[in-house]
């Protein structure tokens, strides 16, 4: 036999190595890191009772403190300023990043002795340096603050008579949505929009529930969507019924309005309050997935109104009258209609009286709102003037939305200086009928047109400074609340009305509200 045959025959005899049978995992195969899951994972049979409870059980709990934990500001390591396994150290509440052998949170750990942190992505408790995850309900309460969570039933019960009062770590009480909010150095003109919003019922139902909004389709790398969800997460927070403090910063969401209008409003600098609600709408409908339909996004369903504008040409002032005539008979002066959509109604103050009274004081003017109002009868004109032409125009309005937003136009710019408007307006709180601007045809497609205040935004102060507060109404008590920043107080429905309104939001009153609440 030849030695190739010999080697081949060798090789056949010769059984091929088999891969060695998997090894039954036993009980020393779990490490110190291992917790409950591990333990399943394994599939170990019949283990000792103390490696499933010991993820249960913490001698540390006790070093937890409620009082110094704030989760309103951005998740980030306060070390390596990163974003990414963000833990909270539950004693002394800073943020570190990781969990394992020399992590900053890790060194904290064995620095500070501070034994108990939350991963701030996947709400789940570690005790360090020891590392194995801590399973206790007393915890919930502190989970629930970080990502308040909202059932239809308890959005249901927020404007019912019977809603409690909450109370804080500290024993403060406060009544959710009605809550402070920081003013980190020139942010009350945000402050006062997302307030207000707030108390709007549609806006705040669709950001209460995060479902309603998580799963939007959206193109790749759109991360302006960012700004969606901050504005849910401050809702959460602001109707939170457990928080730990009477007040909420808005830290996050002013940081995403600075990224996302590439500067335009500033936490540092004080804005326009019109401004901002402008493009803050805007953007939310766009971000929604909204389009041109009234029904395509929570934005416009809620604040979407229609109009007719009704726009003529003047002839030139210099012209004779039978040049002006003969150029009144063309088509370029004829009349013409256009429809528009509004998110909200610019009211035009009068100007403001240059003479003074008996005391030698200035006397500040008065208006009623319906007088505002009549700008959108459809029969008064008001002139617009361009650089080269003037053109009369004329609104009306078809379609009321369901909440009504008034801008009155306080501020004037000129070429050397910002002036402001000090007339105040004077308004009823309830039952103002807007059908007494509609035309009889419009009014008949319109069962309801009464309106209930919810909102009022004043400014106070000099034209290029001055602050601003806002007065919220909260339903489930019928009381009003003056808020402006931190401060929070109750006040008189009287006393809104002496205030210079800004920007106003009105709610439609249906006469059946009662009854469904009833049935409810």
């Amino acid at each position: 036999m030849s030695d190739n045959k010999k080697r081949k025959s060798k090789s056949e005899s010769v059984p091929a190595p088999s891969a060695s049978p998997a090894k039954k995992p036993k009980l020393e195969d779990i490490g110190p890191d291992d917790d409950e899951d591990d333990v399943k994972r394994l599939k170990v049979k019949n283990p000792d009772p103390s490696l499933l409870n010991r993820s249960k059980l913490c001698p540390y709990l006790d070093t937890i403190n409620r009082h110094l934990l704030d989760f309103d500001f951005e998740k980030l390591c306060s070390v390596s300023l990163t974003r990414i396994n963000v833990y909270a150290c539950l004693v002394c509440g800073k943020y570190f990043q990781g969990r394992g052998t020399n992590t900053h949170a890790y060194t904290h750990s064995v620095a500070e002795s501070h034994h108990v942190f939350l991963n701030l992505s996947t709400l789940k408790f570690y005790c360090l340096p020891d590392n194995y995850e801590i399973i206790d309900s007393s915890l919930d309460d502190i989970k629930y603050v970080l990502n308040p969570v909202f059932t239809g039933r308890d959005i249901r019960n927020l404007d019912k008579e019977d809603q409690k009062m909450s109370r804080t770590v500290d024993g403060t009480l406060y009544s959710p949505g009605i809550v402070g909010m920081n003013n980190i150095k020139a942010n009350d003109y945000c402050n006062v929009i997302l307030q207000s919003l707030s108390h709007v019922k549609p806006i705040r139902d669709f950001f209460l529930i995060e479902k309603n909004y998580a799963n939007i389709k959206r193109p790749p790398g759109d991360t302006a969507f960012t700004l969606v969800q901050r504005f849910g997460e401050l809702l959460r927070k602001l109707w939170n019924p457990r928080n730990f403090k009477p007040h909420v910063s808005p830290h996050e969401m002013l940081q995403a309005v600075v990224l996302w209008s590439s500067k335009k409003f500033q936490i540092t600098e004080q804005g326009d309050p019109i401004e901002f609600l402008s493009w803050f709408l805007h953007i939310l409908h766009k971000q929604l997935r909204g389009n041109k339909q009234p029904n395509s996004s929570v934005v416009y369903r809620t604040f979407l109104g229609e109009m007719k504008i009704y726009t003529r040409k003047l002839p030139p002032t210099e012209l004779d009258d039978v040049q002006k005539q003969l150029l009144l008979a063309t088509d370029e002066y004829q009349e013409k209609v256009e429809t528009s959509t509004f998110l909200y109604l610019t009211c035009d103050l009068p100007a403001t009286p240059l003479f003074i009274d008996e005391f030698r004081e200035n006397i500040i003017p008065q208006v009623n709102l319906y007088q505002l109002l009549a700008k959108f009868n459809s029969v008064s004109e008001k002139e617009y003037k361009t650089y080269k032409e003037n053109f009369l125009k004329r609104f009306e309005i078809t379609r009321l939305p369901k909440f009504i937003i008034l801008y009155i136009k306080r501020f004037t710019k000129n070429t050397f200086f910002l002036e402001k408007n000090p007339t105040i307006v004077n308004f009823p709180v309830k039952n103002i009928d807007f059908g007494d601007i509609l035309t009889e045809e419009n009014k008949k497609q319109h069962q309801y047109t009464k309106y209930n205040l919810v909102a009022n935004i004043v400014h106070d102060g000099e034209p290029n400074a001055g602050t601003y507060r806002c007065h919220i109404l909260q339903k489930s008590t019928n009381q009003w609340y003056e808020m402006q920043d931190l401060h929070v107080t109750s006040i008189l429905p009287q006393m809104i009305t002496l205030t210079e309104a800004y920007i106003q939001i009105y709610e439609l009153q249906e006469e059946d509200d009662e009854v469904l609440e009833g049935k409810q």
